[in-house]
């Protein structure tokens, strides 16, 4: 009698599947990493300071706050609470991961790969650390922004997401830029005559960040892309003041120049971030400036002084 062949995935080769691929697709990213290690805030219980290490030579991962660790079906097994065979099942989906390449580029111009899942509030804190990262509170965030999941040639993914004028999507998080079908501009509408133009949300949430009332103040237009400057001269028609935050560099000045050309009412304000690239780079620069001044501020505090009598003994605290 012939034997049969077996199909599917073996335990053996899935435990090559990368750690640290099989946690962000479920959706936990890493708070520091080197070339050696990946440290995550444990997927398997609560914490706030990251103890759950992955090594990346070995392929192996160990919670110290727990203190057990093993290898990636023990831990798919663990955060999912599944069986073994519904672990290979979920392994097997990714098989491009099993060469040990760490997170696949994806095409940003396939944008009819991409197909929208849902959208919900961001609540996930693998993108709260990254609107950390770039300096963009949660609540900014939440004003025009949504979580978004979605699938890429097959494949499941989140990310912060600004939807446009046509249903399309513009996606983001730490590791892909990526954008939906249709591709277009965003034209948030508050019933202001004044209007505010930048290339990406990141610039538009720096903006908000640094200008709390601003959104109450302004029409906003986020082009995703300068290929649209020809719809962005149509709306700015309609506004007595227009706010350009565009780029500090080639692309962007250029467009600058041609949106200003098509009205007088357009106000180049680069020179805000000069010498940064955009508002975001200039927001980050700024946090971090201010963080260290906080760091100095704080060491010239008085501090404690051990005292002494005139013949050298401490004097001994009342």
């Amino acid at each position: 009698m012939k034997e049969k062949r077996k199909t599917g995935l073996s335990c053996e080769r899935a435990r090559a599947f990368p750690i640290e691929r099989a946690l962000a697709k479920l959706g936990h990213f890493p708070t520091r990493t080197n070339e050696k290690e990946a440290w995550f805030l444990s997927p398997i219980r609560s914490e706030t300071q990251a103890s759950f290490k992955v090594s990346k030579k070995l392929n192996r991962w160990y919670d110290h706050g727990e203190g057990t660790g093993g290898n990636v079906i023990d831990l798919v097994c663990k955060i999912t609470k599944s069986s073994v065979k519904e672990t290979l099942r979920f392994l097997e989906q990714d098989r491009a991961s099993f060469s040990f390449q760490q997170r696949p580029v994806l095409s940003n111009d396939n944008h009819n790969g991409i197909q929208i899942l849902h959208a919900r509030p961001t609540l996930h804190y693998g993108l709260l650390q990254y609107l950390f990262e770039r300096r963009i509170s949660i609540s900014t965030a939440s004003a025009i922004c949504m979580e978004v999941h979605y699938l890429n040639k097959g494949r499941r993914y989140f990310a912060i997401g600004l939807k446009n004028v046509s249903g399309g999507w513009e996606l983001r998080n730490k590791y892909y830029k990526n954008s939906s079908s249709p591709k277009d501009i965003t034209h948030i509408k508050n019933g202001i005559e004044k209007l505010i133009v930048t290339e990406g949300m990141f610039d538009l949430l720096s903006i908000l960040e640094g200008t709390e009332e601003s959104n109450l103040e302004y029409d906003f237009l986020v082009l995703n892309s300068t290929a649209f400057v020809s719809k962005a001269i149509e709306i700015m028609k309609g506004y007595l003041q227009i706010d350009l935050y565009l780029d500090n560099d080639s692309n962007g000045r250029r467009t600058t120049q041609k949106l200003m050309a098509h009205s007088i009412n357009c106000l180049d304000k680069s020179m805000l971030y000069e010498g940064f690239k955009d508002m975001n780079e200039w927001l980050i620069y700024n946090a971090k400036k201010r963080l260290g001044q906080e760091a100095r501020d704080v060491s010239l505090l008085p501090q404690k002084q051990t005292r002494f009598t005139p013949d050298g003994r401490k004097v001994k605290k009342k």
